[in-house]
């Protein structure tokens, strides 16, 4: 797959991206891995290099859930308050009478579905402009924080009635946590990262400081400005929405085990059938919508405008083939600072594209995206 590395080349050398490394494997190993550019001054991108995985995170969060489905010991359907209460009481935002929020009590109840599909009603301050304001005007404290009192935001709309990109997998990580015992760093480390041999996989960098990738945001004059973001170290929680830092095969193993149904170089962490139920479009009739920006630092979101895309209990799904690229029923996300991926069953392929550089998918991404993308299937 040597055209691959040119793809990478030309992406640093055109400065759409300040480094990347990709990797490409199917389910037996890994079929390309390669680099470009610096992830720090004087330290060149490569397998090592460490990742700010932000909401990759949210795969493995909806895989901890899914491990416990799979044991009989909670259900897609279990409602949210049942196991934590505090959900029940979190009430509806419907808008506001100058800076005062106007807010009124749920009419409908979560489920465990409805956090991993994103269909909880509840949203980001990065794509929703009331969520913004209340931030705002409330002086509620970020996600990134690690507080518990951050994941109380107030819903936008009543669960389970339509798509909403927000921090419900912190909850279904809190979910796990109450359920099996275990704090979720713990759950992660023995049901997942240890059996997949995820060995950089952690939400703590201490240890791999000296790997992880510089941050970057591109300045108007589309020069590389360095930023400085900061994941509270030891939190109150953990949001399984965002706070892993992992290296380029750590993702790449996981994704190996979806290929391999549940199980990876002899480990299983899931059984067949749950692999299985995990994959499929969990939505039940709704649909993914374009997320709008309501900050400077992400972009519109709307991968493949123009086909229908669900969302399984891990990931986003498109449901038709996109010409040139991933099969229907193809699984994919990624992370706030351009760490992408996917998964294709029906090819055998996985993949992973990744840097670290804000906004979100703005144009020169999304461009060594799909010339990416397009080369993987063009060579295979």
């Amino acid at each position: 797959m040597t055209d691959l590395n040119v793809v990478l080349d030309e992406a640093v050398s055109d400065k759409s991206l300040p480094f990347v490394v990709a990797m490409v494997a199917n389910r037996d190993g890994v079929m390309f891995s390669g680099a470009a550019g610096f992830a720090a001054k004087g330290r060149l991108a490569d397998e090592t290099t460490m990742f700010r995985a932000f909401s990759m995170t949210k795969g493995i969060g909806s895989l901890a859930a899914m491990i416990l489905i799979d044991r009989g010991q909670l259900s897609m359907d279990t409602p949210v308050g049942d196991i934590l209460p505090e959900w029940d009481e979190l009430p509806v935002l419907t808008g506001f009478d100058g800076e005062t929020p106007l807010l009124r009590a749920q009419k409908s109840r979560a489920t465990v579905r409805h956090l991993a599909t994103h269909t909880s009603g509840m949203e980001y301050d990065l794509f929703n402009a009331d969520i913004a304001k209340y931030t705002k005007v409330t002086r509620h404290p970020s996600v990134t924080t690690g507080l518990k009192k951050a994941m109380m935001l107030p819903l936008t709309s009543d669960p389970g009635t339509r798509w909403g990109y927000g921090p419900s997998t912190d909850w279904l990580g809190q979910i796990v946590e109450a359920v099996d015992g275990r704090r979720i760093d713990a759950f992660c480390a023995d049901e997942i990262f240890g059996p997949l041999g995820m060995d950089d996989a952690t939400f703590e960098i201490d240890g791999r400081a000296d790997r992880l990738a510089d941050l970057s945001l591109r300045a108007k004059d589309g020069a590389f400005e360095p930023l400085d973001v900061q994941v509270k170290p030891n939190p109150e929680v953990y949001g399984m929405g965002h706070a892993l830092f992992l290296s380029a095969p750590d993702y790449l193993k996981f994704l190996r085990m979806v290929l391999n149904k549940g199980q990876l170089d002899g480990k299983r962490v899931l059984s067949e059938s749950a692999l299985d139920q995990m994959l499929v479009d969990q939505m039940q009739g709704l649909v993914f919508t374009k997320m709008k920006s309501a900050v400077s630092r992400t972009a519109n979101v709307n991968f493949f405008p123009g086909t229908k895309v669900t969302h399984s209990f891990a990931f986003m799904r498109n449901e038709e083939d996109i010409p040139g690229k991933r099969s229907a029923g193809s699984q994919g996300w990624a992370g706030l600072a351009n760490t992408h991926y996917w998964v294709d069953p029906a090819r055998d392929v996985a993949a992973v594209i990744m840097t670290q550089l804000l906004p979100f998918v703005e144009a020169p991404m999304l461009k060594t995206y799909d010339a990416f993308e397009r080369t993987v299937y063009a060579e295979m």
